[in-house]
């Protein structure tokens, strides 16, 4: 697989359920959103999924939410029978196109921070004991 068959689409309301589906299989049970968040997330204006389809199947979405000339990464899921192929990469930098971007992400998430830095993120600030497990959460930015 290369970067030319993954095709990106952007989505609003009416997806909850691919997402909620996806979020399941990228992410531990304690940290799984469901359809009814997805739904209230995607309600909000500004906010929409982008979706990266291989093959014709759905291997991976980002959340993103917009507001003036900012944009966040809400969350980054991939399907693990599909990771390190480039996906996850292709998803940041559909996000990236037209605004700065931020983001919160684990100091746990090794891959996450590894990702972030590549697609050139810097690291603005940290969150102490952000998450549910007590770990810190750091703030990363995008500027074009």
């Amino acid at each position: 697989m290369t970067l030319h068959d993954i095709r990106v689409s952007r989505l609003g309301s009416g997806c909850e359920a691919l997402l909620a589906a996806m979020h399941a299989e990228a992410f531990e049970a304690g940290e799984v959103w469901d359809e009814a968040s997805f739904g209230s997330l995607l309600s909000i204006r500004g906010t929409e999924a982008i979706v990266a389809m291989v093959e014709g199947q759905p291997a991976g979405f980002l959340l993103l939410r917009t507001i003036a000339d900012e944009s966040e990464i809400l969350t980054l899921a991939v399907r693990p029978n599909v990771r390190r192929l480039g996906i996850g990469a292709c998803l940041v930098r559909e996000s990236m196109k037209d605004y700065s971007v931020f983001l919160e992400v684990s100091v746990l998430n090794k891959g996450a921070l590894r990702l972030y830095k590549r697609c050139g993120f810097s690291e603005v600030g940290c969150r102490s004991s952000y998450y549910a497990d007590g770990s810190d959460a750091l703030v990363l930015l995008f500027k074009p």
